[in-house]
């Protein structure tokens, strides 16, 4: 037997003096299949300072256009540049320091300085004592393959269906399919930028592949999709456990750490079962997650096939209920608690469905945030209200104040400063006739991108209001940070609020705070006269709730305003004579 060297300094060992002299050995077999195979192979020696590659293939050549010669000697990171911060490269130094392999798709840069993104895996080498002697890598150009995602390296959804379609579980095993969704990814790109949420995407993708799945793919702009072959029914909760596991670690990215939540939905058939059909079942799983509180792994039930076909049927009336002109305002009054003067409304969104009747928004808000749909509707809205502030306020001397919810999803569609400036332009509206209520969600990140909005709508001179302020975090920082003019104590600290102590404690506090920071109070939620004594008594200036009102439509509202002034009798009053009336909400 004797050892020769090929052109790029591989060791090969040819048998001599046997039949079957100048055959491989199995070992130099797969070194040859390495030598010509289409990804480009590197090994770096783990053993020797700034371990330096000792070998390089001839597609590694092709891939990035250094010779053989150029790269031996090296450490690997020149490939990279100067484009250093890459969080792929950490989970590449974690991975060699203690020896495991990884799997990343990381900004590389070629001989002439083009850039490619080179789909990265490395494994280690080891001795038979179990020292990792070299480190070998192999290297893919996805910068333009088809069926792969350009962001993230992993298959997009049409190179899955391929995958999937290919995959053909023995007798006696079955196919897990799992899809998961970033929950609130929106707000993480408009919160921290998209840089941030493509470096959480990719980090997702590579924690991903360290499962070792049959398939992997991004199949949508945050949720990807993975396939197991199962030898084994119970396997199928392990792999979930170890997906939950790989998930529930921080994310440390360029600039900020990030704790992602994520919504999960599986099927799982057996070696007859379609895949394609698995991984509709497992989208349809996913959505029941993402509606649950806790967004825990959902399984598939036959019910989320009605449920997704209704989503769909819903889809396609809700495109055309702003053209069909079915979308409309009921308005609920805002009144002087001192003395029983209307003096603003909060305009609720209704939708009257031509089958099903009148639907509040709990129906079709999130069904809109999901399809994009929200920017239509929202610019109708806010065009809407603020038309509706003008009639009103045209021949009044104390004009009445319109407030309407703002989701945060328009916030990441269109620059809310300059289409609320359009608006008041187009509809005559005055700026101060209009406040727009925040759900929490919009202040949670404290973003440069939002501060900045929220300061150019004040600037404008429209309100800013906190809706349901006591629920979620109610973080207090949230009124040093941002230009709030209003905040409305949720209707669940108002309810029962004379037979509880702490709640009174809470909303007393709530009022007296934004007092002394000139922010105006509104009580949500008041029902009873003893609600609505106990907030007179506490000082707060403004009510909403059914004592008052129900949610009426423009007609009643502007008959409403031409009573006036009403006591706390009257008030009271119209109370019980609205209780005979059909709930409109």
């Amino acid at each position: 037997m004797m050892a020769t060297r090929n052109h790029r300094g591989f060791g090969l060992l040819r048998l001599r003096g046997t039949e079957a002299e100048g055959l491989l050995l199995p070992v130099e077999a797969a070194a040859l299949a390495l030598e010509h195979c289409d990804e480009g192979v590197m090994i770096a020696d783990m053993r020797a300072r700034g371990h330096p590659i000792v070998h390089a293939n001839a597609a590694f050549e092709s891939i990035t256009g250094y010779s053989g010669a150029e790269a031996i000697g090296k450490n690997c990171r020149y490939l990279q540049g100067s484009d250093r911060l890459q969080p792929e490269i950490n989970e590449i130094r974690t991975a060699l320091a203690k020896g495991r392999p990884c799997a990343v798709t990381l900004r590389n840069y070629r001989r002439d300085g083009s850039m490619f993104r080179n789909a990265l895996r490395l494994f280690p080498l080891r001795a038979p004592d179990g020292t990792v002697t070299h480190s070998l890598g192999l290297i893919r150009d996805v910068t333009y393959a088809a069926g792969t995602d350009r962001l993230t390296g992993l298959l997009d959804r049409y190179g899955l269906l391929d995958a999937l379609n290919s995959i053909q579980p023995g007798r006696g095993m079955s196919l897990l399919v799992i899809k998961i969704g970033i929950a609130r990814f929106h707000e993480i790109n408009s919160g921290y930028g998209y840089d941030t949420g493509d470096a959480l995407l990719a980090a997702v993708a590579e924690r991903l592949t360290t499962l070792l799945p049959a398939a992997l793919a991004r199949v949508g702009s945050d949720s990807f999709m993975l396939a197991f072959i199962l030898d084994e029914s119970g396997r199928a909760n392990d792999i979930l456990v170890r997906l939950a596991a790989v998930l529930g670690r921080d994310f440390v990215l360029p600039g900020t750490a990030i704790k992602a939540r994520f919504a999960t939905g599986y099927a799982i058939g057996d070696a007859c079962a379609d895949a394609i059909t698995l991984a509709r079942q497992a989208g349809a799983a996913l959505h029941r997650s993402k509606t649950s509180p806790m967004r825990g792994e959902c399984a598939f039930d036959e019910s989320d096939v009605r449920a997704a076909r209704n989503r769909i049927r819903l889809t396609n009336e809700l495109q055309n209920a702003v053209s069909d002109d079915e979308l409309l305002f009921h308005y609920q009054p805002q009144v002087d608690l001192a003395t029983g003067a209307l003096v603003g409304a909060e305009a609720l969104l209704r939708w009257n469905h031509g089958a099903f009747g009148m639907q509040p928004p709990g129906r079709f808000i999130e069904l809109a945030e999901e399809t994009g749909l929200i920017s239509e509707i929202g610019a109708w809205g806010l065009r809407a209200v603020a038309a509706c502030a003008v009639d009103v306020n045209c021949d009044r001397t104390r004009p009445i104040r319109f407030s309407c919810n703002v989701s945060i999803v328009e916030f990441a569609l269109r620059d809310m400063v300059a289409f609320v400036r359009q608006v008041l332009t187009e509809t005559g509206c005055r700026a101060e006739w209009l406040t727009l209520e925040l759900t929490e969600n919009l202040m949670v990140d404290g973003s440069t991108e939002i501060r900045r909005a929220f300061r150019g709508l004040r600037d404008l001179g429209v309100g800013l209001s906190i809706d349901d302020f006591g629920t979620g975090y109610s973080n207090l920082r949230y009124l040093e940070t941002f230009p709030i003019s209003e905040i409305k104590i949720d209707r669940s600290l108002v309810h029962d609020v004379a037979h509880s102590p702490a709640k009174r404690v809470i909303v007393e506090s709530v009022i007296k705070l934004g007092t002394a920071l000139g922010i105006q109070i509104v009580a949500e939620g008041i029902e009873t006269e003893a609600e609505r004594a106990i907030m007179r008594a506490l000082d707060c200036p403004i009510g909403q709730g059914y004592f008052f009102a129900r949610p009426m439509e423009v007609s009643a509202f502007l008959r409403l305003l031409d009573d006036g002034l009403m006591s706390p009798a009257q008030w009271e009053t119209a109370h019980y004579l609205s209780l005979l009336q059909r709930p409109q909400d």
